[in-house]
This record gives C-alpha cells, structure tokens and sequence, in this order.
C-alpha cells in the first residue's frame, strides 16, 4: 500500500513537472517558432520522458493489487 502511494505521488510529481515545463515552453510560439518547431524543441529536451514515466508509474500503482497492508 505504502509502495503504491509512494509511486503515485512520483508519478503524479513528474507529471506536473513535465506538463510545467511544456506550458512554460510554449512562450517559444510567441518568439517565431512555429509549432513543429516547438515540438522538435520538446523533444530535444526529454520533457516527453518525464510525462512518459509518470504516466506509467501512476497506472502501476492504480493497477498493482499490493500485499494487502
């Protein structure tokens, strides 16, 4: 049970980080990038990576029966 909480809050932290950082970024559209541009430019900078894992880590721990403690 602990695990689970554990793993859901990590997840949940990388997700907001990752969707943070991808808002925070999108003041590149209002400097000329055009939007393939800024997608490229997420990419690069393995934000994806972070939103990727968080999802995963807050599925699991929905998902995972636990011990039953």
């Amino acid at each position: 049970m602990r695990k689970n909480i554990l793993l859901f809050l990590i997840g949940y932290a990388l997700i907001v980080l990752s969707l943070t950082l991808m808002i925070l970024y999108t003041n590149l559209l209002s400097i000329g990038y055009n939007f393939l541009e800024y997608v490229q430019f997420i990419s690069d900078k393995f934000i994806y990576i972070y939103f990727i894992i968080g999802l995963l880590l807050i599925i699991y721990s929905i998902v995972d029966k636990g011990d039953g403690l």
